[in-house]
C-alpha cells in the first residue's frame, strides 16, 4: 500500500512515483557486506535473474546528456528492484542527508520506448535516508559520487521500467527554517515551534478564510522560489480544528516537488512562490486550491488545511 507522501501530493510525477519505495514494489535492504563500487546492488525482492537481466542491459551517450538505454530483448521483465552503477563518479561525495540533485531517463520494458525524462526539462530531487525512497536507488548511491550514472529497473507483475539516473549535484540543506521572525496575525492559527523547530499549532477560532492565506512566519535570505524550480521543504498539516494529518518533522525527511507542474495540490504550488529559500511559511488552504469534494485519506471532503512549511531549498 502506498504511504500517502506528503498529504499535499495532488498527483505524483513520474520521478515521485517511481521513485516511492511502496510504488516499486517491496525493496529490502541491500547485502550490508557489498561494496559501492560493486556494479549491482539489488533489493532483497531481486532475484538472480534480475541481477544478470539487469547486467545485459546497456547505457550510451556522454555524461551530461540524454543516454541511451538499450535492453537485451522485448519484451524486457524484471520480478522485483534492482540497480547497478554504469560508471562512477569523480565529484563530491554523495552523503547521507543530502539532496541529490538527479537527471533521468525511463524506459518502457514492453518496448523500450521513452517514457520520461529530466533533460530537456530540469533535474528532479531526492533525500539521501528518505525512507520513502526506493531502497534499491538509496544503497547504489551510497559512497558514490557526484557524476555517477546508474541503472534502476523496477519489475512488477504488470510493468517493469528502466531507469538511468545521473547524480550532477549534491546539496546541504538545513534542518529547519533559518531567518528573521515575522510578527504573527491575528485570526489565523498560532504555531508555536519546539526546540529542534518542530511547529505545531492553536487551531483559530473563526470562519475559515474562503481563499488561500500566505502568511511568512520567518523570513529566509534566500532567493524567491520561482515556478518550475525544485523546493525541498519539511512541513506538518492539520485540518482547520487544529486536527493533525500529516507531518514530514515524525520521520525527520524532507519533501521535494517541482513547483507548478502539478504535483501537489493548488495551494502549494501557489503559496510557495516568491517565498524565500530559509523562510517558513503559514499557508491556510481553501477546499478550492486543496481537495475540494473530495475526500483524501484522513481528510474529509470540503476541508480547510493548515499547513506550515519549511523552505529549505529550491534548485532551478
Amino acid at each position: 500500500m502506498r504511504r500517502t507522501y506528503a498529504a499535499p501530493l495532488a498527483a505524483a510525477g513520474l520521478a515521485l512515483t517511481l521513485l516511492l519505495s511502496a510504488c516499486g514494489g517491496s525493496s529490502g535492504a541491500a547485502d550490508p557486506t557489498a561494496s559501492p563500487s560493486e556494479t549491482a546492488t539489488a533489493a532483497a525482492t531481486a532475484s538472480p535473474e534480475d541481477v544478470a537481466a539487469l547486467a545485459e542491459v546497456t547505457l550510451e551517450g556522454d555524461a551530461g546528456a540524454q543516454p541511451t538505454i538499450t535492453l537485451p530483448t522485448t519484451p524486457f521483465t524484471l520480478a522485483g528492484t534492482v540497480a547497478r552503477v554504469v560508471d562512477e563518479g569523480t565529484g563530491a561525495d554523495i552523503k547521507d542527508g543530502q539532496v541529490v540533485v538527479i537527471d533521468f531517463v525511463s524506459v518502457d520494458g514492453s518496448d523500450g520506448s521513452v517514457v520520461s525524462e529530466t533533460y530537456t526539462s530540469s533535474p528532479t530531487t531526492i533525500t539521501m535516508g528518505d525512507p520513502n525512497i526506493i531502497e534499491a536507488l538509496t544503497d547504489v548511491l551510497t559512497g558514490q559520487k557526484v557524476g555517477v550514472r546508474a541503472l534502476l529497473g523496477i519489475g512488477s507483475t504488470d510493468a517493469t521500467q528502466i531507469m538511468a539516473i545521473e547524480v550532477v549535484d549534491v546539496r546541504d540543506v538545513p534542518a529547519r527554517a533559518e531567518g528573521d521572525a515575522v510578527a504573527p496575525v491575528d485570526g489565523l492559527p498560532v504555531v508555536t515551534l519546539a526546540d529542534d523547530g518542530e511547529p505545531s499549532i492553536t487551531a483559530a477560532t473563526g470562519t475559515a478564510p474562503t481563499e488561500l492565506v500566505v502568511q511568512p512566519l520567518i523570513k529566509g535570505a534566500g532567493a524567491a522560489v520561482e515556478s518550475g524550480q525544485t523546493v525541498t521543504v519539511k512541513y506538518s498539516g492539520w485540518l482547520w480544528d487544529g486536527t493533525a494529518f500529516d507531518s514530514s518533522w515524525t520521520s525527520d525527511t524532507t519533501f521535494s516537488f517541482t513547483v507548478g507542474s502539478g504535483q501537489v495540490i493548488d495551494g502549494w504550488d501557489q503559496g510557495v512562490v516568491g517565498q524565500t529559500v530559509g523562510s517558513q511559511v503559514l499557508l491556510v488552504v481553501p477546499p478550492s486550491l486543496g481537495y475540494g469534494d473530495t475526500e483524501t485519506g484522513s481528510i474529509p471532503a470540503g476541508s480547510t488545511l493548515v499547513f506550515v512549511v519549511d523552505i529549505l531549498d529550491a534548485v532551478a
